[in-house]
């Protein structure tokens, strides 16, 4: 991650043109007219040895011969020129360059990254449109025309969505605070440029048009914090292309596909649209709305048929239609005439005057069973619809609750549209638009919800026997890898705690036999060969075996139809089980597998013989928490049959969340596990039970947790210190510790509050507890001191950095519980940050403490801190440069 001289990329002084022309239909033509006629106010130098001057400005004949300079460059010459010319600007001083050129191959663009990188040069492109800052009056593109200005960014890494975008937003009259063409994204990449937009106070949107990721947990890194700070909308493209590809489980013939980046969007808190009318449709509700304090819809309308068109939509889409309240009832009895609808959608009659509509929307939005209102009305002869509007418009300014509009009609219906808009509500040309638009409100809250929501503490510590799973892997790895045996994959489950029936190997029929007799009848049968995906393909599981004689007989008529039906296929014996008596248990699937983009990704559905057929599955990127574990499950339809139903009492969901959150250390522990299915897993009101499972594994090119997106919970930082008589653990926070660290900010002084944050916080936001608790590892790291005390874990202090996207500083702050202070914790944690920071590669750690907070300013002048005067007035500033760590 990098926003370095990113500033000169997107805020540039002076620009010049390497490649400027007078041909027509030219990029470097187009380019030049385009920032000629842009109002960029700095200096604009074109660079080109056939000429003298070119729309009216001197000609450089060389990069050499500037007359200044420049802050940002602009090459669009031929490929076998730009490493030189990037190597010759960099020499100069040039920190940001826009590569317009296509056709660069792999060796000119790794000289060409070798260029700028000696020099710290950043580069948009290659085969790039270019760059419009239309704040400054900067169109360093050769789009066809120039972009409005506005509070939106828009990123993509198609040219051909570059100008049809343009084309499209001016018609409309959307403006943008960044236009970005991402081009080969060689050096800055999605990652940078949302690291950068995050902080942007000119954009207010992001909006990204993806083809596809390359850096994984670089995006994911960038996208989570962006997602905090601001809305950041995704269009992908290719959602169906993606044909799922043979594999050994089914969760490994989904990697690699569209679901894959969903998941990923949806854990990054990003909202995905499918189409780029709707991505502008939904930042236009997103802009102008209010946040939704629930998603409950209330629809007002003047005809039946736009009420029922409006319900349809929203039922279909998953929304939720409002019910009133007795006393909002009341109040639309008093204000509508007897013949109104009586309910949700509230009728309020074609003749309706302006009054009416006032009357009617202030009580709806008085209902706290309310989260928004949608105002429909079809023409009529009896009332003017800009009456209607203004009414409409006149009630809901102040309102805290969102009202949307839809005024049926077509050229005669600009006016009240118009009246709609300039009072900020969000209007649509059809019901089922403006549903779409409240939708995407619902979407987008329920994606922050997803990002901030704190998951309960622990239920308990669980043993896990990794290095019993490591030696079952490791010999399979010695047989040359690939699909481990039914019993061996359920060992390597045991081993992470997920209950499994007991299964024994049989080399041949007789041993069948004789295992089926001491575990007992009855027993499960079924084949075992490293040549079979699905078992029940072949005839190959025979269930409720009563006695010795069936467990014969149907080993060799399992032996005869496998020889018939593949004789090439290898078989290794038989695998016994003891029959799961499990009435009424659902089958559920709970599988693993390695996206080529993303890395490990966790598959939850409806399991059993026909989970292709019924495709009921959800997939998430690890590591996963209690919270996600839950989301994950409730976005199947499988969910609502485990919640009970019709006296069929309701599953244990907690027991099949630890199953997930078990995998999903796994996949962290063991980075040879390649593909993995449990099918069925049972679940019922008594827990869990893996009947089957399947396993592959291959030797590992990395780490396990180096393959995630996400980078897990970092285990290896865990330190026992000797603190106070006794001792203390000192460990990376975790998003189960939000109930212990809320008690601690609630054990802290008015005082230390005000010493850590600077102003006076009576109590916890939750957002800020989910931002405090749920960090990401990759960029930022929050220790905790902590030990068991009489209700359980409680946290003693806490030491937190944040690294800039660069991986050069570190903002850091620390703050010990107020009865604590005094006694040494806020050294051992401090120290402990300071290791981190120096193994990290940081240079340096920079922090702000009050004049009057004399023990942190002692304990940095014993640490070897710089201490300052600080330009924030009121307080000092703590400098400490980092020596690298010892190797």
């Amino acid at each position: 991650m990098s926003i370095r001289n990113l500033e000169y990329l997107f805020q540039p002084r002076s620009v010049a043109l390497v490649g400027a022309s007078e041909r027509p239909h030219s990029v470097g033509a187009t380019v030049l007219a385009n920032l000629l006629q842009g109002g960029f106010a700095g200096a604009i130098m074109p660079v080109n040895p056939k000429y003298r001057t070119l729309g009216g400005r001197p000609v450089a004949p060389s990069v050499r011969e500037l007359p200044q300079v420049p802050d940002l460059a602009v090459i669009c010459t031929p490929p076998a020129t730009v490493p030189g010319l990037v190597a010759e600007l960099g020499e100069l001083g040039c920190r940001a360059v826009v590569v317009i050129t296509a056709g660069l191959d792999a060796a000119l663009k790794q000289a060409m990254l070798a260029a700028a990188r000696r020099h710290m040069v950043r580069i948009l492109g290659p085969n790039c449109v270019g760059l419009l800052v239309p704040g400054i009056g900067l169109n360093a593109s050769f789009a066809h025309l120039p972009a409005l200005p506005g509070k939106l960014a828009f990123v993509s890494q198609s040219g051909a969505m570059v100008t049809g975008v343009l084309d499209w937003a001016r018609s409309r009259g959307i403006g943008f605070s960044r236009f970005i063409s991402m081009g080969d994204s060689s050096d800055v990449d999605f990652g940078d440029v949302l690291d950068y937009l995050a902080d942007d106070g000119a954009t207010q949107a992001v909006l990204l048009y993806v083809e596809d990721v390359r850096a994984a947990r670089k995006f994911m890194s960038a996208a989570r914090a962006a997602a905090r700070s601001k809305p950041v909308l995704v269009v992908k493209s290719g959602r169906f292309a993606e044909g799922a590809r043979a594999a050994a489980s089914h969760t490994g013939a989904l990697a690699g596909s569209d679901a894959v980046y969903d998941a990923a969007f949806r854990r990054a808190g990003m909202l995905r649209v499918l189409t780029t009318e709707e991505l502008f449709a939904a930042v236009e509700t997103l802009a102008g709305g209010k946040p939704l304090a629930g998603e409950r819809m209330a629809i007002l309308t003047n005809g039946g048929g736009p009420g029922v068109l409006a319900t349809d939509a929203l039922v279909g889409a998953g929304g939720t239609l409002a019910t009133l309240a007795p006393h909002t009832m009341r109040r639309l009895e008093e204000v509508l005439p007897a013949t109104w609808s009586r309910g949700n959608p509230v009728d309020i009659i074609g003749d309706a005057p302006g009054t009416r509509y006032s009357q009617a929307l202030q009580a709806l939005l008085q209902d706290e069973g309310v989260d928004a209102v949608l105002v429909l009305h079809a023409p009529t002869a009896i009332v003017p619809p800009l009456e209607a509007a203004q009414a409409v418009a006149d009630t809901a300014r102040g309102a805290a609750r969102n009202v949307l509009a839809c005024w049926l009609g077509g050229e005669g219906m600009v006016p009240a549209r118009s009246v709609l808009g300039t009072a900020g509500i969000a209007n649509y040309a059809t019901p089922e638009e403006a549903v779409a638009g409240f939708m995407q409100m619902v979407n987008y809250r329920r994606a922050q919800q997803a990002l901030m929501e704190v998951p309960a503490a622990s239920s308990g510590e669980w043993r896990r026997d990794r290095e019993r799973a490591r030696a079952i892997i490791g010999a399979a790895l010695q047989r040359g890898g690939g699909l481990l045996g039914e019993a061996e994959a359920k060992e390597v489950l045991a081993c992470y705690g997920v209950p499994v029936v007991e299964t024994a190997i049989a080399d041949r029929v007789e041993a069948a036999v004789l295992l089926a007799e001491r575990i007992g009848f009855p027993v499960a049968l079924k084949i075992l060969s490293p040549d079979i995906n699905h078992k029940s393909d072949v005839g190959g599981v025979v269930l409720d075996l009563e006695s010795a004689p069936a467990v014969r007989t149907a080993a060799l008529a399992m032996r005869e139809r496998l020889h018939a039906l593949l004789p090439q296929a290898h078989l290794r014996g038989f695998t016994v089980q003891a029959m799961a008596r499990r009435p009424g248990a659902h089958e559920l699937i709970v599988g693993a597998s390695s996206d080529p983009v993303f890395g490990p990704v966790i598959l939850f559905g409806q399991g059993g013989v026909a989970v292709e057929t019924v495709a009921d599955r959800a997939l998430a990127l690890p590591p996963l928490n209690m919270a996600l574990a839950r989301d994950l499950i409730g976005r199947t339809r499988v969910a609502r049959l485990l919640a009970g139903y019709r006296g069929r009492p309701a599953a244990d969901v907690a027991a099949v969340a630890q199953v997930l959150l078990r995998i999903s250390t796994l996949l962290a522990d063991l980075p040879e596990v390649q593909e993995l299915d449990i099918n069925p897993l049972l679940a019922d009101a008594q827990g869990v039970l893996a009947l089957d499972a399947r396993m592959s594994v291959a030797p590992a090119a990395s780490a396990g947790a180096a393959r995630f997106a996400i980078r897990p919970y970092p285990e290896e930082l865990e330190e026992s210190a000797a603190w106070d008589g006794g001792s203390v653990l000192l460990r990376p926070i975790r998003p189960e510790d939000a109930p212990q660290h809320a008690a601690f900010f609630a054990a802290l002084t008015p005082e230390d509050v005000r010493f850590r944050l600077f102003e006076h916080m009576p109590t916890l936001p939750p957002a800020q507890l989910a931002r405090w608790t749920q960090i990401d590892y990759e960029r930022e790291m929050a220790f905790i001191a902590t030990r068991s005390g009489p209700n359980g874990p409680e946290t003693l202090g806490v030491a937190r950095a944040v690294a800039d996207p660069d991986n050069v500083g570190a903002e850091f702050a620390i703050i010990v519980r107020s009865d604590l202070k005094g006694r040494g914790l806020g050294a051992l944690l401090l120290e402990k940050l300071l290791r981190y920071c120096r193994a990290r590669g940081l240079q340096e750690v920079l922090g702000e403490a009050l004049p009057e907070n004399s023990r942190m300013l002692q304990l940095a002048h014993q640490l070897g801190f710089e201490v300052g005067q600080s330009a924030q007035q009121g307080s000092m500033r703590l400098r400490l440069h980092l020596a690298p760590a010892a190797r």
